[in-house]
């Protein structure tokens, strides 16, 4: 009978989406994108207190950020880098894979990469689809990525929800094409069903220990390594609201908003956390030895 090992003996995966709120998939049919320049813009407040929350914990952290964030705050970026932390692509512009052409996301996907990588002077190795969305329609977003250079995907909830469709997924870490890794975000499998627990909505509604028992029971049990995601917005509870909304996206964007910060620092204590890239990738080979010359 395997032993049952403690929270820490694993380091999880932690994560962030790195979007503003007015750029949240749900809220698409209410604020056009021509509209985004006029909003008020919180995702530098919300940034720096993240980053300042991690540096508390001692947690270095995956940043999956939209390459028009980037543009627009640089210093984001380098805040990010600068502070130990991956950097990695969550697309140019917060459309769903789902909704593009092959040849439009390539070209989202390439655009990201080249903005981040050329303002933080590091490589960029994932990538995250917006609302995970790479399904059984569009499994030619694998070849798009790695033909751009990406190393391993975050893109597939393996759950039945309205927005992410492929229950059936492997649950866990896995080769989709021989250069590129697909890291599912966190499910429960319980009665036949993968059930979600690895953030957002399903974080912020529960009770914390129902959270936190879900995480022991991976890492005890299943003896692997959480993937939990959140976004700058979740944290802000004086973020704007949005008028007009429909009840369930009023529900979903901001249910329990204001206990989502100290729900976070009781995670970061109650588990070990790391970079995506240095838990699933495997390590970058050394340089190899200069041999003496010969006499």
């Amino acid at each position: 009978m395997r032993e049952p090992m403690s929270n820490r003996s694993i380091a999880n995966a932690l994560t962030i989406d790195v979007e503003d709120y007015f750029q949240v998939s749900a809220f698409a049919p209410y604020i056009p994108r021509t509209d985004w320049p006029l909003r008020e813009c919180r995702i530098e407040r919300n940034m720096d207190c993240i980053l300042e929350m991690l540096d508390h914990h001692g947690v270095h952290a995956t940043f999956f950020t939209l390459g028009w964030i980037a543009e627009r705050y640089p210093q984001i970026v380098r805040k990010i880098v600068a502070g130990g932390h991956e950097l990695a692509s969550h697309g140019y512009g917060h459309e769903r894979a789902s909704d593009q052409s092959e040849e439009s996301f390539f070209a989202d996907i390439q655009l990201a990469k080249l903005i981040l990588e050329d303002l933080s002077g590091v490589k960029v190795q994932g990538y995250r689809a917006p609302s995970f969305s790479i399904g059984v329609n569009n499994l030619w977003a694998f070849d798009c990525l790695e033909r751009a250079g990406y190393s391993y995907s975050s893109s597939i909830y393996p759950i039945q929800h309205d927005h992410y469709r492929m229950p059936d997924a492997p649950r866990f870490a896995h080769r989709v094409r021989a250069g590129l890794l697909e890291v599912p975000v966190t499910t429960i499998r319980i009665l036949g069903r993968n059930w979600p627990s690895s953030g957002g909505g399903s974080f912020r509604l529960p009770p914390y220990n129902q959270s936190r028992g879900m995480l022991k029971w991976l890492n005890t049990h299943d003896r692997q390594a959480a993937v939990f995601y959140f976004h700058p917005w979740e944290i802000d509870r004086n973020q704007p609201r949005i008028p007009g909304i429909s009840t369930k996206t009023k529900f979903r964007h901001y249910v329990n908003i204001n206990r989502m910060e100290s729900r976070l620092n009781q995670l970061l204590s109650d588990f070990r956390w790391g970079r995506m890239d240095e838990i699933f990738l495997p390590p970058s080979p050394a340089p190899a030895s200069k041999l003496p010359e010969a006499a």
